[in-house]
């Protein structure tokens, strides 16, 4: 089996003052731990010619007691591997946890699947697989990460989440009964791959996440979290069609209380938002996204929840490639609250239907108007290249709760002859313009200023940013 080393590298930001990592950790290249246990695959993997997955003799062969009696019986600051054995390079499991100081390693080669029994991974007795308008989840995640530190998953292979497959004994798959859940305005009741509950200094490293059925990754009440080196590799959401595939399957999500997340080196596309900030109860921040990749999904997003806030947040030398939204912040009259400091720096968008935006009119979680309504202030959009046309929203909620943008070195760069044009939603909204220079032309707007003027700058150099998404 292949031996780690990793290198220990300080994240160089070289950035401006206000640019600087929000993070108040040092975060260095984690290294995977010495090994306690190595499990070897019993499975085989097979294509279905859409998906990787197992045949329908192995379904039945959990790996669940075994991997998870490993990782009980792991010491802290050890790691359990699970390895591909000749042509044995599957595993397939129910709900595990972690433990403390325990990290899970998916060794290259390797796939740990999740099972498609709706009741291996049921809350309740028919909780788990359907579509209802009962309250709570229905499904256990995956694995979980409950109040536990320094735990980890880490490893050069695949955890694989199988959203699009069909549940066992039926003809739907978990993104089947998203469709059909937003149809009947009701919940789906299908996993998310990891959900961390008080996590203190979880990382994620070089693992590839894939297909899930809901959320890959949700980061509650943690303080300390490191996504490095992560591929997240989810069949692209085409909504209009008849399958539409992938609904709901967020990237990254810390919320509900979390500080000090670096997110890094990492390559995102899924079926929505690619990093969503939840500022839900105890907000979110002390946070920095830098040297990233995002494709298809919904871009870099705050919201829908802001509702106790999000602050101090660093997003630098970002390509969005593809995406729906680029840079996004969203929220709305019933889970608004104040998004502030917050500063965007050297990031590149094409081809994306909104390239900027930021609105207080979001729809899709909840009524636009409510007693909670948002504001966001203090946004800095600086050195940022856009191509590809699209709509440019700055969209407050009211004349008291508006949004504060402040442009500086923001710049369409085929603006002069777009293969698809620029539109612009201004409301509500304050615009400043900085000494790099814009050429975003905004209309007059309904109760918006503008504060200085489109001036000539040089835009920020796109060249050689836009790489494909590494498949290997």
């Amino acid at each position: 089996m292949q031996r780690y080393s990793s290198t220990l590298v300080v994240l160089a930001f070289c950035l401006s003052p206000a640019a600087a990592a929000q993070d108040t950790r040092t975060v260095t290249e984690p290294v995977i731990p010495t090994f306690c246990t190595k499990l070897d695959a019993h499975l085989t993997s097979i294509s279905d010619s859409t998906y990787n997955t197992l045949s329908a003799a192995d379904e039945s062969k959990l790996d669940t007691d075994r991997i998870q009696k490993a990782i009980d019986s792991c010491g802290k600051g050890k790691a359990v591997v699970l390895q591909a054995q000749g042509r044995f390079n599957a595993f397939v499991s129910g709900p595990l946890e972690l433990r403390e100081g325990v990290t899970l390693v998916v060794d290259k080669g390797a796939t740990l699947f999740e099972t498609l029994d709706p009741k291996v991974l049921e809350i309740s007795p028919g909780s788990c697989g359907i579509v209802s308008k009962d309250p709570g989840r229905g499904c256990k995640p995956l694995i979980t990460v409950s109040h536990v530190s320094r735990a980890g998953i880490m490893g050069d292979g695949v955890i694989d989440g199988r959203g699009g497959q069909h549940i066992l004994g039926t003809t739907t798959s978990a993104w089947d009964l998203g469709e059909q859940a937003l149809k009947d305005n009701a919940g789906q009741k299908v996993s998310r791959l990891i959900v961390t509950d008080h996590a203190d200094n979880f990382t994620l490293y070089r693992i590839t996440l894939r297909n899930s059925p809901n959320f890959h990754v949700s980061y509650n009440a943690g303080d300390g979290f490191t996504v490095w080196g992560v591929k997240i590799d989810t069949v692209q959401r085409i909504a209009n069609t008849l399958h539409p595939l992938s609904r709901n399957t967020d990237g990254i999500d810390p919320g509900n209380g979390s500080k000090n997340i670096t997110i890094t080196r990492s390559f995102f596309r899924e079926g929505d938002d690619n990093v969503a900030i939840k500022g839900g109860p105890g907000g979110v921040t002390n946070m920095t996204v830098i040297h990233n990749h995002f494709y298809w999904g919904h871009g870099m997003s705050i919201g829908s929840e802001t509702m106790e806030g999000v602050s101090k947040i660093r997003v630098t030398d970002l390509t969005l490639d593809g995406t729906d939204s680029g840079i996004r912040i969203k929220s709305m009259g019933t889970k608004g609250g104040l998004v502030h400091d917050v500063v965007y720096d050297g990031i590149c968008i094409r081809n994306s239907g909104r390239p900027l935006d930021i609105t207080a009119a979001y729809a899709a979680n909840g009524p636009v108007k409510g007693n909670s309504p948002p504001t966001f202030r203090d946004i800095t959009l600086r050195n940022v290249s856009i191509s590809g046309g699209g709509k440019i929203l700055f969209d407050g909620y009211d004349h008291d709760h508006r949004a504060q943008v402040n442009l500086d070195g923001v710049f369409l760069t085929d603006s002069m002859a777009p293969d698809t044009p620029y539109t612009y939603t201004f409301d509500n909204a304050d615009v400043v313009f900085g000494p790099g220079g814009s050429n975003l032309q905004l209309p007059a707007g309904t109760d918006a200023t503008i504060s200085g003027s489109p001036t000539k700058g040089t835009p920020y150099s796109c060249v050689d940013r836009f790489v494909p998404f590494p498949t290997d």
